[in-house]
């Protein structure tokens, strides 16, 4: 299965968010995954790939030509694709991926986010979306979405269209599940 991961490009995150991501990418690794990513050396990004990396991963980077620059890419993807554009690079990001993990972020990964999961509310595709809550860190996310289910301005089945755990076996354990049996996902999560 190809994975994608979403997450933050920044060095100044704490490690209490650094060493679960990397567990998490040679997680994926170990279990015959492909990491599909941002192409990041750095943050939650450069964190799973080091993770994947570390267990003999496959990995892909996607990544916008103008970040081509020293020290930004992780060296030691299988593949480096080059894109245009951010738009192009979701794009792709999209295309080639199964399932997609989101961990701790910024705008970007909010940003990143925030668009598979309203394609994935317009039917434009059916890929489980899992969020990585490390820490409580989208506890405040979850509040908002169940505050916009409260006041109607979503319905409660989009509230259920990703999955988010603070486990990382949990997490790869749902989308393999989601993979194979799309229309029972839910069952899955309800026995969390």
């Amino acid at each position: 299965m190809n994975i994608c991961l979403y997450g933050a490009s920044s060095n100044a995150i704490a490690k209490s968010y650094i060493n679960p991501t990397e567990e998490l990418g040679a997680k994926i690794a170990e279990r015959g995954h492909t990491l599909i990513y941002g192409g990041g050396a750095a943050g939650l990004m450069g964190a799973a790939a080091r993770g994947a990396y570390s267990q003999g991963g496959k990995i892909i980077g996607i990544v916008p030509s103008f970040l081509n620059v020293d020290g930004i890419l992780f060296d030691n993807c299988d593949e480096m694709i080059f894109t245009e554009t951010m738009r192009e690079r979701k794009q792709l990001m999209e295309e080639k991926s199964d399932a997609f993990i989101v961990t701790p972020g910024g705008v970007g990964t909010f940003d990143e986010f925030f668009e598979i999961l309203t394609l994935k509310q317009l039917g434009r595709h059916s890929k489980p979306i899992a969020v990585f809550n490390i820490n409580g860190y989208f506890d405040s996310l979850v509040e908002q979405l169940k505050n916009a289910v409260h006041k109607q301005f979503m319905n409660p089945e989009s509230f259920e269209l990703c999955f988010f755990t603070d486990n990382a076996d949990k997490l790869i354990n749902y989308l393999e599940y989601a993979v194979k049996e799309p229309e029972q996902a839910k069952i899955y999560k309800d026995l969390k």
